[in-house]
């Protein structure tokens, strides 16, 4: 009797262990995000916490590619390299920026473009770059504005 619910057992656990391989697979596996229509450009940012390999792309709200590869430069800086729609055609003195969808959503690479006649070639890089702000950051920054207010608030306070 144990026999069997240690066979019962291991079977469950390897049909687990199975679907999960299979799960895995399916994610990871056989997509080529580099096979994708499109063309590449680049960007280099100061900070790109949270965009990695399949972050969004979007101009104007609207997704129009992913990211394919990031790396380090020799400066330590990041270097993102993302495949665009091949019909988005930017002008040359665009902006890529790192943004936040909602206040705690993921982050994405919002373009901006600019107003040059001649548009980005393919492995072309982008000149304009804002990197990922920190929510830790912002909170610092608002917090010491706001000391600074009533800081200067109480001397005025005082005189009268």
């Amino acid at each position: 009797m144990a026999a069997r619910v240690i066979e019962r057992e291991t079977a469950i656990g390897a049909l687990v262990i199975l679907a999960g391989a299979a799960v895995l697979a399916l994610a990871y596996g056989g997509h080529d995000r580099r096979a994708q229509p499109g063309y590449e450009l680049s960007a280099r940012f100061d900070r790109a916490d949270g965009i990695g390999v399949g972050s969004a792309v979007r101009l104007a709200g609207v997704d129009v590619g992913t990211v394919v590869a990031q790396r380090l430069d020799p400066r330590f800086r990041a270097l993102v390299t993302m495949r665009v729609a091949p019909d988005v055609q930017l002008p040359a003195d665009s902006a890529a920026l790192i943004e936040t969808d909602g206040l705690l959503g993921d982050k994405f690479i919002a373009l901006q473009p600019g107003a040059d006649e001649k548009n980005l070639s393919p492995g072309s890089e982008f000149r304009f770059t804002q990197g990922a702000m920190n929510v830790a950051d912002i909170l610092e920054l608002i917090i010491s504005q706001a000391e600074a207010a009533r800081g200067e608030g109480k001397p005025a306070d005082k005189a009268k």
